[in-house]
């Protein structure tokens, strides 16, 4: 997802009396979330990103993601497959992050944290499809997911057209960080609880947004015609 860090409210809004304790970041992510419907805030590394809903192209990317994943039997029994929902990070004491897609326990909902969000140990899989900020799924995102253990770190890079799968998490980042091109044909660990291959030509397709049409031209007025002489 495209994201923009915010440090200050919103213009417009009244400032808190001086007598009154700051707002925290929690509080300030829950009220930019309630002004922008559609957003989608997060807190990495103690700072508030704000992402700007996705285009089409995105969601079409998403759902090719979710097919084999779901095909694979992920979406019953001891997993599920599920969009959007908030995993916890242990990287600031008030992180979270909403990723696009991910695989997690079944009983994920048992083990909730703040901000409606969920304990990192029960997500098998993340996945990120990049938008316009895209270094914020290649980078800040890589060392907090990875502080969290989850296993594995899919992103779809629609920027370059490629794929990344990161497994073995460390404090500092992952381990093992494969990139695929286009032709290229990735099977994720057994780790996430079934096997998943996926075609990255046809995520790369499906991700790329269709070419703007040009307006068709106005056609040119009539000529009025001439004055005939009486």
């Amino acid at each position: 997802m495209s994201a923009a860090a915010v440090e200050h409210p919103c213009d417009g809004e009244p400032e808190r009396p001086k007598w009154q304790e700051p707002e925290s970041l929690l509080e300030s992510a829950s009220r930019l979330s309630e002004q922008l419907p559609g957003h989608r805030v997060e807190i990495i590394g103690g700072v508030i990103t704000v992402a700007p809903s996705p285009d089409g192209a995105h969601g079409r990317a998403l759902t090719k993601l979710m097919r084999p994943l779901i095909d694979a039997g992920l979406d019953d029994g001891e997993s599920a497959v599920i969009q959007g929902v908030g995993v916890w990070l242990p990287s600031g004491p008030s992180d979270y992050a909403i990723p696009d897609l991910a695989v997690v326990d079944a009983d994920f909902d048992e083990h909730p944290n703040d901000n409606n969000c969920y304990d990192p140990g029960a997500f098998r899989l993340v996945l990120e499809v990049t938008s316009g900020n895209y270094q914020n799924d290649l980078r800040n995102k890589v060392t907090a997911y990875a502080a969290a253990k989850i296993p594995v770190y899919v992103i779809l890079d629609r920027r370059h057209g490629r794929v990344h799968v990161l497994t073995e998490p460390l404090p500092g980042g992952y381990d093992n960080h494969e990139v695929y091109a286009p032709g290229h044909k990735v099977t994720l660990p057994d780790s996430i609880g079934a096997e998943v291959t996926l075609d990255v030509a046809a995520l790369v397709a499906a991700g790329r947004p269709s070419p703007k049409r040009e307006p068709a031209p106005k056609p040119s007025p009539e000529p009025s015609p001439e004055p005939s002489e009486s």
